[in-house]
Parts: C-alpha cells; sequence; structure tokens
C-alpha cells in the first residue's frame, strides 16, 4: 500500500474502535482473582523467592502495579482495539524506562525490559505507561490537575510522536534516539541548571555504574581467587546454594548456558567473549515482577583480576501476552525476548544473546544473556515533583511511540490517532479508572498476606 492507502486504513479502524472506547475500563463479571493469578506465577519460580516477590509487591499500589503485568494482561484483553499491531514491550510501565549506555557508549533514554515482549496492540502498551504515572503520581500526593497533567502527557506526546514518525524516511525512524546528552541541553534551556542538578547527579552514577563498578560492589578476593560476594537471599554464590556433586552440576549447566548463548552473538562479539575466562557465578534477585525466575550473574575476568566483564543470565518464561494473543513464533523464550528488544530499542547491549538449558531437576528452561551493569540509571518516581514527572512523562511517551513506529506503521497508527485530543482524553480516564482497580488490588493482596493464603517477607 501506498502512504494515502495506510493512512486510510488507520483512519477506518476508528470504527471497529472509535478513540473514546480507550477511555472506558470496568472490570468483567469474571474477571480472574488477581491474587489466584500470582500463584498461578509462583508454581514455575524458585519457591523460596516467591515471598520475597510478594513482600516487595506489598509495599505501595505502585510496586504492585509493577509485579502485576500478568494481572492487568488479562484486563487489557477485554478491551477494545485498532487492529494495529506493533511489537509490544508487554510490561510498559515508567519505572522499565530508563539510561544506559549504547556501543558507542553514549548514553540514551529508552525503554530497557523486555521480558513480556511479544507482537501486540499498541494501545495495551500505551495504557500500561499512563496508568503508571497515574499510580506513581497519586503514591506522591499530587493534586488531580497534577496527575492528570502527566498522564495526558504521556499520551500527547505518544500521538505527536508518531504522526511525526510517519512523515519520515523508514531509515529516519530506525535511527530515532533519545541521546542524553541532547536531552539535557534541551532541559537546561528550559529550565536552568539549579532544577536539573539530581537528574545530572543520577546520570553520573549511571555512567558510573559499569562492569568496574560491579567488580568493586559484588567482588572480593578468597584465597588469592576472585569470588562474587554473598548477600543472601538476594545474592547467593554458588557456593553457597550448592554443595558436592550438585554444585559442580549447575556450575557444568551455567557455563554450557555461556558456550550455547555464544553461538547468538555477531561474529566478532564471539572472538572477543573468548577473550575472557570464567570466575565465578551467583544466583541473584532481580526486580519485583522478575522475582523467582531464575537469575544468575557470571563473573569473567580479561587481561586481568582488574579486567572484569559480568554478565547476567535471566531466565525467560512464557510472556504474559500469550494467553490472549498466541504463542511467541520462537521456540526458545530468551529469542523471544532478544527480537523484541533489538526491534524496540535504539541501540541494544553488545552482549546481548539468548540460549536454553537444562537445570539439575531435568528441566530445559530459556534464558537471555546481557551486561549486569552497563552505564544504567533509572528514575525514581518517588522523588519526583509535578514538573519533573511531566517531563519524564515526555521522554516515555516519545520513546514508547519511537518504539512501536520501528515495528509497527506509524502512518496507519498516526492516522488513527489524529490531530485532536481524543485519544489523550480517553487514556487519561482509564488510567484514573485503572488505578483504582489497581488499589483494589493492591488490598487483595495485602488481605491474602494477612489472612496467610500468601507468605511474604521484607528482603
Amino acid at each position: 500500500m501506498n502512504v494515502s492507502e495506510r493512512a486510510a486504513t488507520g483512519r477506518a479502524a476508528r470504527s471497529q474502535a472509535p478513540r473514546s472506547v480507550h477511555g472506558e475500563w470496568e472490570p468483567a463479571a469474571d474477571r480472574a482473582d488477581p491474587v489466584a493469578i500470582l500463584e498461578a506465577q509462583a508454581r514455575t519460580r524458585v519457591p523460596e523467592l516467591i515471598p520475597i516477590r510478594h513482600g516487595r509487591m506489598a509495599t505501595s499500589p505502585f510496586a504492585f502495579y509493577r509485579g502485576a503485568a500478568a494481572v492487568m494482561a488479562a484486563d487489557l484483553a477485554d478491551t477494545p482495539v485498532s487492529g494495529l499491531q506493533v511489537q509490544a514491550c508487554g510490561d510498559a510501565h515508567l519505572a522499565n524506562f530508563g539510561v544506559f549506555a549504547a556501543p558507542d557508549r553514549s548514553l540514551v533514554f529508552d525503554l530497557n525490559d523486555f521480558d513480556e515482549s511479544l507482537p501486540g496492540p499498541w494501545e495495551w502498551d500505551l495504557k500500561r505507561l499512563a496508568a503508571s504515572f497515574e499510580i506513581a503520581a497519586r503514591e506522591n500526593g499530587f493534586k488531580r490537575k497534577d496527575r492528570r497533567s502527566a498522564v495526558s502527557t504521556v499520551a500527547r506526546v505518544y500521538r505527536e510522536a508518531m504522526r511525526e514518525f510517519a512523515k519520515l524516511r523508514n531509515l529516519e525512524v530506525w535511527y530515532a534516539r533519545l541521546d542524553i546528552d541532547l536531552v539535557m541541553r534541551e532541559l537546561r534551556a528550559e529550565e536552568g541548571r539549579k532544577k536539573l542538578r539530581r537528574a545530572e547527579k543520577g546520570l553520573a552514577k549511571a555512567r558510573a555504574k559499569d562492569s568496574l563498578r560491579a567488580l568493586d560492589r559484588l567482588t572480593h578476593q578468597v584465597d588469592g581467587e576472585l569470588r562474587i560476594v554473598g548477600r543472601a537471599p538476594l545474592i547467593v554464590p554458588l557456593d553457597e546454594l550448592l554443595e558436592g556433586g550438585q554444585r559442580d552440576e549447575v556450575e557444568a549447566t551455567l557455563l554450557g548456558i555461556i558456550d550455547s548463548y555464544r553461538s547468538t552473538l555477531q561474529g566478532d562479539r564471539r572472538r572477543f567473549l573468548d577473550t575472557y575466562r570464567f570466575r565465578d557465578l551467583a544466583r541473584k534477585v532481580v526486580g519485583v515482577g522478575s522475582v523467582g525466575t531464575r537469575a544468575w550473574i557470571v563473573l569473567l575476568t580479561g587481561r586481568d583480576d582488574g579486567d572484569p566483564l559480568v554478565l547476567q543470565a535471566k531466565e525467560a518464561q512464557a510472556s504474559v501476552f500469550e494467553p490472549y494473543l498466541g504463542e511467541s513464533e520462537f521456540d526458545n523464550h530468551g529469542r523471544r525476548v532478544v527480537e523484541g528488544q533489538r526491534l524496540m530499542q535504539a541501540a541494544s547491549d553488545s552482549f546481548l544473546g539468548w540460549c536454553p538449558a537444562v537445570g539439575v531437576d531435568g528441566r530445559e528452561r530459556d534464558f537471555y544473556v546481557r551486561q549486569l551493569w552497563d552505564g544504567k540509571g533509572s528514575s525514581d518516581p518517588e522523588t519526583m515533583s509535578p514538573v519533573a514527572m511531566a517531563t519524564y512523562a515526555r521522554l516515555c511517551g516519545w520513546t514508547l511511540a519511537r518504539a512501536h513506529a520501528r515495528s509497527g506503521d506509524p502512518v496507519a497508527i498516526g492516522a488513527y490517532l489524529g490531530s485532536g485530543r481524543a485519544l489523550d482524553d480517553a487514556i487519561a480516564e482509564f488510567a484514573t479508572a485503572y488505578a483504582d482497580q489497581n488499589e483494589q488490588d493492591h488490598a487483595a493482596l495485602l488481605s491474602a498476606i494477612e489472612s496467610g493464603r500468601l507468605e511474604a517477607e521484607d528482603a
């Protein structure tokens, strides 16, 4: 189709799903129990880590929301969609955006979590992102007008950015990215240096968060050998987790993961990885929603003990979208995550790859591998003022639109969104209604913990 025909397709989709319907949210009469969804997820995870997941989710409605991607996926499945598909993130809340170092070593702002990525409706990502701003703003005690401003900004900037991407050549869309140095220059011109001191401090911290920092924070010398420091239950070196033959078996399995993963890298990356040697590994608890999935940090060194490379091998399970959108085209969920990340991110980790592995229980699981720290940093929504949150909403809205434009049809989606505020207002209404639902679901989690149905612990 030519550009005019693609735009006509987008406008025609309004008859299937008028933009105003995206503001509707009403729980279905047979809506699944959110606690039961969490219990179902726990069955495939490390049992002793599940109480940590519940404890982290219990701390606040926003923390619950971070861990409840599966709950929201079930809810979104009953909402209207335009039929215009993209590579969806699957968990596009505001804490899953942040700063990291691109291969050219410049800091960029982008999405940084793709565990649930799958082709799907653009609306689902936008609604999850918008609702996260409403929930975070409530937690900060913002007035209604300030909450509305942040949420509306997400939707407006997403819409405007998508319409701008529709005018660009394909290569211009593909190479578009938010370089942090450029963003900071623009913000200084708008708001002055004083208001940006906290952001600049955070960027300096992100720049310092690399393999050398990991070496300093995560390792020590034991009998002249470099070893990962244990901080149970969050970081448990293999020596502390298992003993004897079982330890050797797990180590051999994980080394097999690294060897298998190597084949998914580009040739130059494989050659470079071969210059490192294995030193140690440990199980690590990561995130909120991911707690309980199997995640390992692998310590490698190059020239000497002062030349580290720290990788993270993380289990990838089925996307929370799959029950509603169908199974992934990829047999390996690690590959599903990696392919989604490469489609959506402007610049991905040079060491990003995937592999299957058989555990000591004889079960095959899928993993993806990336660097543990590489200039990574994220904003803490609890410290944001209304102005800062609105600014952050602009960054996230633009970034999500860019990610969707790379895999979807920006001409059709932009035509569907239109030049008016119909979509913006609808998304803001949805975010308000779903934040109410999330508070009820968080209360249900607290009740389940209090009654003994679920176990929770602080960590």
